[in-house]
């Protein structure tokens, strides 16, 4: 298991891929499975960034990467403790709606849904886990 904390500011962006590409590079994942994680931390971070701190300066992103070789499970957990927030409860974004008729945002956490297989949401401690799993078999 490997853990880093980051400054919540989209312009740390390219630390956290950095970061990704090369811890599962050490576990010589596929470039799709590298790849599949960093579009969905991409996403998550450029949305702790923009909207998880609001005033406050200096919010923290704590990234957690853990692989099971034994199950073929990568797990890598975001923390932070910006707003209370879940996710998972917001309703998946409707992709047959057209262009005009679709509100704005939903569409980011259905990329993350579509690309891990389990997401788990708690808020422990003042909080924001989220838990992204994915098996690499």
């Amino acid at each position: 298991m490997v853990e880093k904390e980051f400054i919540a500011k989209i312009d740390e962006l390219p630390n956290v891929i950095s970061f990704i590409e090369i811890e599962l590079e050490k576990f010589e994942f596929s470039f799709k499975i590298i790849t599949q994680f960093n579009l969905v931390v991409e996403e998550l971070f450029v949305n702790v960034a923009s909207y998880a701190y609001k005033d406050k300066e200096n919010g923290k992103c704590k990234i957690t990467i853990d692989y099971d070789k034994d199950k073929q499970e990568l797990k890598l957990s975001m923390e932070d403790n910006g707003i209370k927030f879940n996710p998972l409860e917001k309703e998946d974004f409707d992709t047959t709606l057209s262009v005009e008729d679709r509100p704005i945002g939903g569409l980011g956490i259905l990329l993350v849904k579509k690309n891990m297989d389990n997401i788990e949401y708690k808020y422990e401690d003042n909080k924001n886990i989220l838990i992204l799993s994915k098996n690499v078999k």
